[in-house]
């Protein structure tokens, strides 16, 4: 009997979705839009997330990062709070100190800035500029294309040159040859030596500027002007044989010696690993899609008014009918279950309609910001439940209205 009813509570709906087109489409809009929307939001996040996760699985689970000093927002460098001013800035002898350390395989300090790259009349947007060392590839990943790396001794001497990365070369350069090309990097002429192709979303999410130009660290620090707290940053890599925790430790006591900390005194500096990046951006995402959800449950919430109104006039345009249900033996539970079900059926095409248009956008969001992933199976699973739900939830006054009307006093209704 209950299979019964739900076929026919079905097909019930479906009849007065075609009956009442305009008002049918305008009471489920509201479900698509939220359902779209939460799906969208849920393909944005999951894809910056992979972007963070590819990263990281490059540079290294164990690599671990020292800052001057570690927050969630880039400080403002003319107004550092005092805990801030009296930390020292981090310095290349500190790297190169860790990285003789017996537990560290690499260690070398690193500086971001972001600058326009120029050859003749071309000129890029911002790009982000690495100051490196020579093996910076440990740590970047990917491949040498042509040229060469720098030298040690370049690297040492602050020499004028530059390894370009592959797409930026070919908007720079064009069809030129790159290697013995001078290349001006904020207003400064740098010889290119070598070109290399990075992995996918290395060090970049979306929106932030690419990277384009890997020079040696004393280059890029007597070239360019950088914020001392937020640009430098010291990278380093236990051995493989190292556990990550004993590799922290004995870089943290090898920076307390070098800046003659007392035991009781704490740390002049932050260290983060890559599990840690990941998980401030987890949360940091988590509150970005509990807000969208908010947002579009604003949207579902119309929808589930619009649905609750409609079953509403669809009660008071069928009083004749439930009473003649009733007279012919039907129970308040028939009555109740079938308006439920077409509450839940107007929410479920509303929610079927928003999983495809969610999927769609899911597709376009890829194919705009370049993610690997497109748009996660259970959002698709939530939203179908939650339309549904918004249906049984909001159909239940009306349902509940049909099933206590009086079969004599609904078959006298005109």
């Amino acid at each position: 009997m209950r299979l019964d009813a739900l076929t026919e509570g079905a097909s019930i709906a479906l009849w007065t979705i075609r009956d009442n087109k305009l008002r049918s489409l305008l009471t489920i809009l509201g479900v698509v839009i939220g359902v779209a929307t939460v799906m969208a939001m849920a393909s944005i996040v999951q894809g910056i997330r992979q972007q963070i996760v590819t990263t990281l699985e490059v540079v290294g689970p164990t690599t671990f990062r020292i800052l001057r000093f570690f927050s969630q927002t880039p400080l403002n460098p003319d107004q550092l709070p005092r805990e801030v001013r009296i930390r020292p800035v981090l310095r290349a002898v500190e790297a190169e100190a860790i990285a003789r350390l017996p537990e560290i395989q690499y260690s070398a300090i690193w500086v971001q800035v972001f600058e326009r790259v120029e050859h003749g009349p071309v000129r890029t947007q911002l790009v982000s500029v690495f100051g490196a060392d020579e093996r910076f590839m440990e740590i970047l990943g990917g491949e040498l294309v042509t040229g060469r790396l720098f030298t040690t001794a370049e690297a040492r001497s602050g020499a004028p040159v530059a390894v370009l990365e592959r797409r930026a070369a070919e908007r720079v350069l064009g069809g030129l040859n790159p290697i013995g090309q001078t290349v001006r990097v904020g207003g400064r002429p740098l010889r290119v030596v070598g070109l290399y192709a990075k992995p996918e979303n290395i060090f970049e999410a979306p929106g932030t500027p690419e990277i384009a130009v890997v020079a040696p660290f004393e280059t890029a620090r007597r070239s360019f002007r950088y914020d001392e707290t937020n640009a430098l940053i010291i990278l380093a890599k236990p051995r493989p044989d190292v556990p990550l925790s004993k590799a922290m430790d004995a870089a943290t006591l090898q920076l307390r010696r070098m800046r003659g900390l007392r035991t009781e005194d704490p740390n002049s500096f932050d260290m983060i690993t890559s599990e840690q990046i990941l998980g401030i951006f987890d949360r940091l995402t988590g509150a970005f899609f509990l807000v969208m959800i908010v947002l579009s449950s604003v949207a579902l919430m119309v929808g589930g008014i619009g649905v609750m109104a409609i079953m509403m006039v669809s009660v008071t345009s069928r009083t004749r009918e439930i009473g003649l249900r009733k007279a012919l033996g039907a129970t308040r539970q028939d009555v109740l279950w079938q308006f439920l079900v077409e509450a839940a059926t107007l929410t479920g095409i509303g929610g079927a309609i928003g999983i495809l248009l969610g999927l769609g956008l899911g597709q376009v969001l890829k194919g705009l910001l370049g993610f690997e992933s497109g748009v996660p199976v259970w959002s698709a699973v939530v939203a179908t439940g939650v339309s549904v739900g918004i249906g049984l939830a909001f159909g239940l006054l009306p349902a509940n209205r049909a099933a206590r009307l009086d079969p004599v006093e609904a078959l006298r209704y005109e």
